[in-house]
């Protein structure tokens, strides 16, 4: 299979106490799928993480888990993925990750989800890729978080700018467009395999 797109979905490996989160999940991986494209993300086969990547399986869509040995050891490896790629590092596993995908998105997560789109945002900021990076505020999880953003804009310690390298919506089949539709316009080639 030729995907026709690659994008990397950060979420978290709990299921979460709302629905919405699953159903979100589910959402995000039979969209992938039913368009013909590609789910980069952590390799695990609980709580979101699973879900979307089961979602995206049945849907026809290909599976590509990067995961830390030390995570396999723990058993909590999807083996039903398509490409399983085990690595030593979480280092390893994002830069991989940030790889393979053409476009970000973050789903309800914990401190690990955090962490990914933070960096990846990071990463744009700073050139080393051009990547669209999306957040899907699902019944309401990041409301505090874009307040606070919007806080330090206020604040005088972000910009604008900088809010405006990442996209935000509450509908997942409208926000993956945009990104895929964004990620399809940049240029080709960008930097992040030098900080493998």
């Amino acid at each position: 299979m030729n995907p026709a797109f690659s994008i990397c979905v950060y979420c978290g490996s709990r299921p979460g106490e709302h629905p919405e989160f699953m159903a979100s999940a589910r959402a995000v991986g039979q969209w992938i799928g039913e368009q013909g494209g590609q789910l980069v993300y952590g390799g695990g086969r609980t709580g979101l993480m699973g879900a979307v990547a089961d979602a995206t399986r049945l849907a026809g869509g290909r599976v590509v888990g990067i995961i830390p040995q030390a995570l396999v050891d723990k058993e909590v490896a999807n083996t039903l993925c398509d490409e399983l790629r085990v690595v030593d590092t979480m280092h390893e596993r994002k830069a991989l990750m940030g790889e393979r995908a053409d476009a970000f998105l973050t789903l309800p997560g914990g401190i690990g989800t955090f962490e990914e789109l933070f960096e990846m945002w990071t990463w744009r900021q700073l050139g080393y890729h051009d990547k669209p990076v999306g957040i899907l505020n699902v019944a309401g999880y990041y409301d505090g978080l874009l307040a606070f953003l919007a806080h330090s804009v206020g604040s005088g310690l972000m910009n604008d700018w900088q809010m405006d390298l990442v996209r935000t919506g509450t509908v997942a089949p409208d926000l993956l467009k945009a990104l895929i539709e964004e990620a399809a316009r940049r240029p080709r080639g960008d930097r992040l395999a030098d900080i493998v």
